[in-house]
């Protein structure tokens, strides 16, 4: 692995755990909202990853034909709805109640969310890290062709 697809699957992965983090984001901004354009409460939503070849230029994909286990890089295959039911609070008072009282909530969890939020945090630090591991690999590598 060279320097380059080290940086490649990193900041792949920088991307990827980013989209997560503005999902996140989005559900626990939108715990509360009974109402969206699609009608009904809001859904959830979760990013889906997937690995993926990095450096798809000609002479790494003839590269990656020769070598197994050539290295993979994430990203965001999809976003999906949680199809999981609204949560029923009973509140006769709110314009969106039914005609039982019963309001429906987003299926936001938001401790879910917040320990979600955690481990895409972690998961971005990480990555950080190796991009800085080589960054600092590279500039040695310098420093030892400079003498």
């Amino acid at each position: 692995m060279d320097f380059f697809s080290a940086m490649h699957i990193s900041s792949s992965a920088l991307s990827a755990e980013r989209t997560r983090m503005n999902l996140i984001s989005s559900n626990l901004a939108n715990a509360n909202s009974t109402r969206t354009a699609a009608g009904g409460p809001y859904k959830r939503k979760d990013a889906v990853f997937a690995a993926t070849q990095v450096g798809e230029t000609f002479n790494s994909t003839f590269d990656r034909l020769r070598q197994e286990g050539s290295p993979m890089g994430v990203q965001v295959s999809q976003i999906i709805e949680d199809q999981n039911p609204p949560r029923l609070q009973y509140d006769p008072s709110n314009p969106d109640a039914n005609a039982q009282g019963y309001v429906a909530l987003p299926n936001v969890n938001v401790v879910e969310e917040m320990a979600d939020m955690i481990a895409a945090t972690r998961a971005y630090e990480a990555n950080v890290t190796a991009v800085q591991a080589a960054k600092s690999m590279a500039l040695k590598t310098l420093e030892i062709g400079s003498r």
